[in-house]
């Protein structure tokens, strides 16, 4: 990786800045992790930090749709961040079972790596924010989880199918993968659930 320019101003700490400014380069290969869904056009596939701008607008959006004293703040931290293992470990795609077998160790592998770049106290911040979304402790955890997992279901509905169709998805398969979504906003899991219905309907999912 190319070191930043050694351009400062006078009163900056130099060490900490160079630490972010690496961390901001690394970051800039989430362009190039491509993720299996299309735009929402069909024109091609999604990568990393297009994904990440949009859940965490979509967070801002749906704020009123959180559980009550939810920090929004805290949760478009969360979205902003926790992909960026994905430099490492790649996109795991939801519906395959055999890559999703070691994506936790991968994953892991890979926020030890990547937010260790950054100075101590925002690696620290940064790597509890990513186990805190990965394991869904908190009402932010939950929200941020469920805007994740929408956010693919809406670019499949509007690919007429997406990845669902390629892949031979079924109903069931999307019901028990979305049920998160539920935990973490009621509406937006109900909203969820109708989709998979219309879905269904319009031939995108297979049966049970």
């Amino acid at each position: 990786m190319m070191e930043p320019a050694p351009v400062f101003a006078d009163g900056v700490d130099h060490e900490r800045l160079t630490a972010q400014l690496r961390f901001i380069l690394e970051t800039d290969k989430l362009k190039r992790v491509l993720r299996r869904n299309l735009l929402v056009d069909g024109s091609r596939r999604e990568n990393d930090a297009e994904h990440s701008w949009q859940l965490t607008l979509m967070a801002r959006l749906f704020a009123e749709y959180a559980p009550d004293g939810t920090d929004i703040d805290r949760v478009t931290e969360m979205l902003v961040l926790h992909d960026i293992v994905e430099i490492d470990a790649g996109d795991t795609f939801l519906y395959d079972p055999q890559h999703a077998a070691s994506q936790s160790q991968r994953e892991h592998a890979a926020a030890e790596r990547l937010y260790a770049i950054l100075p101590d106290d925002q690696a620290k911040h940064a790597h509890e924010l990513w186990s805190e979304f990965e394991s869904r402790t908190t009402p932010e955890a939950r929200f941020a989880k469920a805007i994740d997992r929408l956010a693919p279901m809406l670019a499949n509905w509007h690919t007429d199918g997406g990845t669902w169709v390629q892949f031979g998805v079924t109903k069931k398969q999307v019901r028990d993968k979305v049920a998160i979504i539920a935990e973490g906003s009621a509406a937006l899991g109900s909203y969820a659930a109708a989709l998979i219905d219309d879905a269904e309907r319009r031939g995108y999912l297979t049966g049970e």
